[in-house]
C-alpha cells in the first residue's frame, strides 16, 4: 500500500515513466483492483450550455505472476462515449530483462509524452486538440519492446499495431510501426528529452479507392522538472494520404474524414506545485489543422489550477479560451473532482 501511495503522489508532477494503460502498475505484486472517478461540470460562456457528468470512471485489475509475467486490465464505465461498458486497456508484459521488455494485447500507443500521461494524472483535465487528432489511434492492439526507467539515460518503446485502434481487427495487410525515445541526461526526471515517430496503413476509407491510405507522424517533446516547476512542450507533424481522423481523446473512437493532409502543432505548458499542495498551470496550444492553407489553425489557451487534497484526491479547475479561429473551441469553465482507490 504504501507503494501505491507513493506511485500516486508523484503523480503530483508529471512523470517520464511509460504508461502502456491508466496506471503505471510495473512496481506491485500480487492482484490489484483500482480505479477512478472523474465527475465534471462544465459551462460554456457563448452558449450558456451547462451540464454535470462523468468525464471517466474506470476500473481495472493488474498484478504479477511467476516469474516475470504482469498482466493488466482495465473498462471505462462511463457511458460518455457509448451507452456500455467497454475494454480500454488489456495485456500481458514479460520484464525480467530491463532493456528488453515486452507486452502484447491492447494498450496506449508509444507516441507523445501527452499521450503516456495516465489520464487521470494529466496536468490539464482534456488534453492537447492536436495530442488528440495527430497522435491517434490513441489506443491499439500490438505487440511492443521497450526498456529503461525513470533512473536510466534513455528508455525506449517500439510496437507494431493494428493500426485500427482499439477493440478493432486489423483491416488490410500492413501494419502500424510506432516508436519513442526519451533521452534523460541527469538519469532523472529533471530533464527529458524526446522523439516519437509512426508510419502506417489502412483500408482506403473512400470505397472507390483501391490503394491503402497512408499515415506519418514525427514528434519532439521537452520536460523539465526542478524543485517544484514543471516546463512541458511537444511537437508533432502529421501527413495523411486518402483520410484522416479527427478527434476521440481517452476512450472515444474520433471520426474518419476523406481526404488528404498535412497538419502540425505545439504546446507549451508551464506549472509550479507549492508546498500547501496548490499547483496554477498555463497552456498554450497551436494547432494548424491544414498546413497549405492559411485559415484553419487555431490558439488555444487553458488557464488552470490543481488542488490535492491528498495522494488520492484532487479538484482541478480549468478555463479554455480559444482564438477567432477555434471556431470549434468556445470559452469554457470546467471543473473536475477526481478520487483514485
Amino acid at each position: 500500500m504504501k507503494k501505491v501511495a507513493i506511485m500516486i503522489l508523484l503523480g503530483l508532477i508529471p512523470m517520464l515513466g511509460f504508461s502502456q494503460g491508466c496506471v503505471d502498475a510495473s512496481s506491485d505484486e500480487g492482484v490489484k483492483i483500482f480505479g477512478f472517478i472523474q465527475p465534471q461540470y462544465d459551462y460554456n460562456f457563448d452558449t450558456d450550455y451547462n451540464t454535470f457528468h462523468f468525464n471517466r470512471a474506470r476500473l481495472g485489475v493488474y498484478g504479477s505472476i511467476p516469474y516475470d509475467f504482469r498482466y493488466y486490465f482495465v473498462a471505462e464505465l462511463s457511458p460518455i462515449f457509448t451507452d456500455n461498458p467497454f475494454l480500454l486497456d488489456a495485456f500481458i508484459s514479460y520484464n525480467r530483462v530491463m532493456w528488453a521488455q515486452g507486452a502484447i494485447g491492447q494498450f496506449k500507443s508509444p507516441f507523445s509524452l501527452e499521450l503516456q500521461t495516465p489520464c487521470h494524472k494529466l496536468n490539464t483535465i482534456y488534453r492537447t486538440h492536436m495530442v488528440v487528432d495527430l497522435a491517434g489511434p490513441l489506443r491499439d492492439l500490438g505487440f511492443m519492446v521497450f526498456g529503461g526507467n525513470d533512473t536510466t539515460i534513455f528508455k525506449y518503446q517500439v510496437a507494431i499495431m493494428n493500426g485500427t485502434g482499439m477493440n478493432q481487427f486489423d483491416n488490410n495487410a500492413g501494419k502500424d510501426y510506432v516508436g519513442r525515445v526519451v533521452f534523460q541526461p541527469f538519469k532523472s526526471n529533471l530533464l527529458g528529452i524526446g522523439g516519437s515517430y509512426r508510419y502506417g496503413t489502412s483500408e482506403p476509407a473512400a470505397p472507390e479507392v483501391t490503394v491503402d491510405d497512408e499515415r506519418q507522424r514525427y514528434g519532439g517533446e521537452l520536460n523539465f522538472n526542478w524543485k517544484g516547476i514543471t516546463l512541458q512542450g511537444e511537437y508533432i507533424w502529421a501527413k495523411d494520404i486518402g483520410s484522416y481522423t479527427e478527434g476521440g481523446g481517452c476512450g472515444g473512437p474520433g471520426e474518419v474524414v476523406i481526404g488528404s493532409k498535412e497538419r502540425q502543432g505545439w504546446y507549451v505548458t508551464g506549472m509550479y506545485m507549492f508546498k500547501f499542495r496548490l499547483q496554477p498551470v498555463v497552456r498554450y496550444e497551436y494547432y494548424d489543422k491544414n498546413i497549405d492553407t492559411t485559415d484553419e489553425f487555431q490558439y488555444i489557451t487553458t488557464l488552470g489550477v490543481n488542488y490535492f487534497f491528498n495522494d488520492w484526491t484532487r479538484l482541478q479547475v480549468n478555463y479554455l479560451l480559444g482564438s477567432e479561429n477555434a471556431s470549434d473551441v468556445n470559452n469554457s469553465l470546467f471543473i473536475q473532482f477526481q478520487v483514485v482507490f
